[in-house]
């Protein structure tokens, strides 16, 4: 997907915010129920990019890994042909010394001398032969392995690039249905929605600057990591993004934690498989905190109970509160650098 596309695609959202769609005989929802169903989708569409990100990010290692498999099979390949080269001068240098057997060789030749001179000769070419053979042998063999190799990751290739576009898909899809659905609103509605949105946002943001200078201070990495994230609050989340402007969840966390010197990659999933495991019972401010199964979001602890993180499409980056669950995302893991 764009990201531009996105970018306007969630910009568009996060002014005017939408709802669900009236049937003939059906009364009007409250605005506060379009706006709960309205998030919900948006975090569904957020999970969903989070889920591409994480497609993209094992398509790259696997590309990554492919590209080194194939220039290794190509030395690999190289090697075989001059073995099988060499091969054939020894077949040729032991045809010219090995018409007639030792024996017979031996029986007709008036200069035995001469014959035991040669015979010597063939025996060190039959041993050159011997060893070539072996080395031709395995290098066959390490050949064939890691074509086989090539052919796996080429499924997989093929595999990380469909379910990348899958979940780029379901992201889009979702954003369609919110769109559909405000198609379906009246104009009063969706001006009224987007003001109560834009108050939401307001009171978010207020709230989270406030508690942003009450944040314990903290040293290395963490510190660090935390005191940019706190930095950007109030910007907006866009699918994909990683600032400076726009922002997802694991772009956020992943450049947070890039200004205090540890490289993660850009994916919620995948960053939870780097630095330390952590009880959720033991978490200290600048651990990392993720969400779902699979995971689909994460955001940095600060402390009381709280994160900074970029939620979805339509909100902004910033501090809220969490325990068990993030919206309807379980709190699954943590991690400490």
């Amino acid at each position: 997907m764009s990201f531009l596309t996105t970018a306007r695609a969630s910009l568009a959202l996060a002014v005017l915010p939408l709802s669900v769609g009236l049937g003939p005989a059906q009364a009007a929802p409250s605005l506060s129920s379009v706006q709960k169903q309205v998030t919900s989708l948006q975090e569904d569409a957020a999970a969903s990019a989070e889920g591409a990100q994480t497609a993209r990010v094992q398509l790259d290692q696997l590309t990554r890994t492919l590209t080194g498999i194939r220039k290794q099979a190509a030395v690999q390949s190289e090697s075989v042909g001059q073995l099988r080269k060499s091969l054939g001068v020894i077949a040729v240098e032991e045809y010219k010394s090995g018409g007639l057997s030792q024996g017979l060789e031996l029986l007709f030749s008036s200069h035995p001398t001469l014959y035991l001179s040669a015979a010597g000769s063939l025996e060190a070419i039959t041993r050159r032969k011997s060893l070539q053979l072996h080395k031709f042998a395995a290098a066959q063999q390490r050949l064939v392995a890691t074509t086989l190799t090539v052919n796996d990751k080429m499924a997989l290739v093929r595999a990380t690039q469909a379910r990348l576009v899958t979940q780029s898909n379901l992201a889009q899809s979702k954003l369609k249905e919110v769109e559909k659905v405000l198609a379906k609103l009246k104009k009063s509605d969706r001006i009224r929605l987007a003001k109560l949105t834009q108050k939401r946002n307001a009171r978010e943001q207020k709230s989270s600057l406030a508690f942003a200078k009450t944040a314990k201070r903290m040293s290395g990495r963490a510190g660090i990591a935390v005191k940019f994230a706190l930095k950007q609050i109030g910007d907006r989340y866009v699918f994909g993004a990683a600032g400076m402007v726009y922002w997802d969840c694991s772009g956020l966390t992943m450049r947070a934690y890039r200004t205090a010197g540890v490289s993660l990659p850009h994916s919620a999933a995948a960053q939870s498989g780097y630095g330390r495991r952590v009880p959720l019972n033991q978490l200290r401010p600048g651990d990392l905190v993720f969400f779902g199964s699979p995971i689909s979001h994460n955001g940095i602890y600060i402390g009381g109970g709280r994160m900074v993180d970029a939620p979805h499409t339509g909100a902004r980056v910033r501090v809220e509160a969490f325990g068990s669950y993030f919206g309807r995302l379980r709190l699954v893991a943590a991690r400490r650098f």
